[in-house]
């Protein structure tokens, strides 16, 4: 994603005000829209949720763990055109039918001189795609791993300081390695505490939905 390409801008009360490059949005800290995907997956009764590493070569928080896929939303793009984070990330080809929507989430995280406040549109997807499935945009996105979602969730609501990730990586050759290890909290992308914890009470809700499925 280039630091040109134009995002829309909103204000404090989350009226759009105009247009702005998404390195000026970071930069004055404008209100703007993003997609965010959450793939869930259940296998033999037990609900996982995969995560993506990113890539050591991204701006913003490299090398830390994130949500599944996900993007701004250009000037030009509805939310509906968000899946094609999901394409292009992950190589994961789905419709927007085929999500579940989760709400439009705030949150403002600042670092150094990047001050980024967000507009999430949140979306997850009851997977059944094994680690095998991922084609990775390694200049976005260096590995998948996948946790128990339980893990998960004690995690964010304090009641575990690490859990256990496995999955793989690609290195700087092009091969794929195996990642099997322990993560705590500072491995992960510094989204807000109280958005990690609504989304998770999100992603709980849909639980009867997702059995029901299966």
């Amino acid at each position: 994603m280039g630091e040109q390409e134009k995002l829309r801008i909103f204000d404090e009360n989350k009226k759009q005000i105009g247009v702005a490059s998404r390195s000026d949005v970071h930069r004055n800290g404008y209100w703007h829209e993003v997609f965010h995907c959450w793939f869930i997956i259940n296998e033999r009764g037990m609900d996982y949720i995969y995560l993506q590493l990113r890539s050591e070569n991204k701006k913003d928080y490299p090398n830390l763990l994130d949500i599944t896929a996900a993007g701004h939303l250009l000037v030009d793009e509805t939310v509906k055109d968000g899946v094609r984070e999901i394409k292009e990330e992950i190589g994961i080809d789905l419709a927007f039918e085929d999500l579940v929507q989760l709400g439009v989430m705030e949150y403002c995280v600042i670092k150094d001189h990047f001050i980024d406040k967000e507009l999430a549109n949140v979306f997850l997807y009851k997977s059944g795609n094994t680690l095998d499935d991922f084609t990775l945009q390694v200049e976005e996105v260096s590995g998948i791993v996948k946790a128990q979602f339980s893990d998960f969730a004690q995690l964010w609501f304090y009641e575990k300081d690490e859990i256990e990730m496995k999955g793989f990586e690609v290195n700087e050759d092009g091969k794929t390695l195996k990642i099997n290890k322990y993560v705590n909290r500072n491995d992960f992308v510094p989204h807000e505490m109280s958005f990690y914890q609504e989304v998770i009470q999100k992603i709980h809700e849909q639980g009867k939905i997702f059995k029901a499925c299966k």
